[in-house]
């Protein structure tokens, strides 16, 4: 019961879709421009670096008010399967990001809430996200080849620490269902990235720069 009231929770939350909100309040429907897709990147493209931060931050700050709420209703009652229940609460925020009832199951690709799972669930796996994120993307502009090995990565760690006792007196059971909760949010996110792995695997991937231009007109419907 407890992991369908996280995962309730984590949807609620994900539903606030920050990208289209922003875009509706200039007077666009960010689905309609540049790539088509409701979130940071595309609005970063489509409206500038301004709205792409902020937009980030939206949709960042949802899953981690989500996983704060978690903590405070059962942290108490169930210290020992806590990471587990973050972990569900920030699956239902992504699952909602990416497939938001009210539009049509139209969201994004669920990055920037993963960005926000990441910063709530254990200090050790934001210097993860961090470094792997930031030194692919600031070296090679590429926003998915950054978050696709920032997904590797978070399942790698979670089985090493899980395996190494950091998420305290966890079962091997509870153990075994946190690393198929995050095997599946990968899987999600390679899914959700498919397009964007054949153009990776065929060289012609869009690049993205934080301080060079790169909008896009917003006339423009697909690339």
């Amino acid at each position: 019961m407890e992991r369908i009231i996280c995962l309730a929770i984590g949807y609620l939350f994900g539903l606030f879709q920050s990208a289209y909100f922003y875009g509706k309040a200039h007077g666009i429907d960010i689905r309609q421009h540049g790539s088509g897709n409701a979130g940071t990147t595309n609005t970063l493209r489509v409206l500038g670096t301004k709205a792409g931060l902020i937009v980030f931050a939206g949709d960042c700050l949802k899953c981690m008010a989500a996983i704060g709420i978690t903590r405070l209703i059962f942290g108490e009652r169930h210290p020992d399967m806590i990471y587990l229940l973050c972990l569900y609460t920030g699956a239902g925020a992504i699952l909602g990001h990416n497939y938001p009832f009210y539009m049509g199951f139209k969201g994004g690709k669920g990055i920037a809430a993963t960005a926000g799972m990441i910063l709530a669930f254990h200090p050790y796996f934001i210097v993860m996200g961090v470094v792997v994120f930031f030194g692919i993307f600031l070296t090679t502009h590429l926003v998915s080849l950054g978050s696709l090995l920032v997904y590797l990565c978070f399942v790698i760690e979670m089985v090493i620490c899980g395996q190494s006792g950091v998420f305290g007196g966890m079962t091997q059971g509870q153990l075994y269902e946190l690393y198929a909760l995050a095997f599946f949010l990968a899987v999600m996110a390679y899914w959700k990235h498919r397009e964007n792995i054949l153009r990776l695997l065929h060289g012609n991937e869009r690049r993205t720069y934080l301080f060079k231009k790169n909008k896009v007109d917003v006339e423009e419907k697909r690339f």
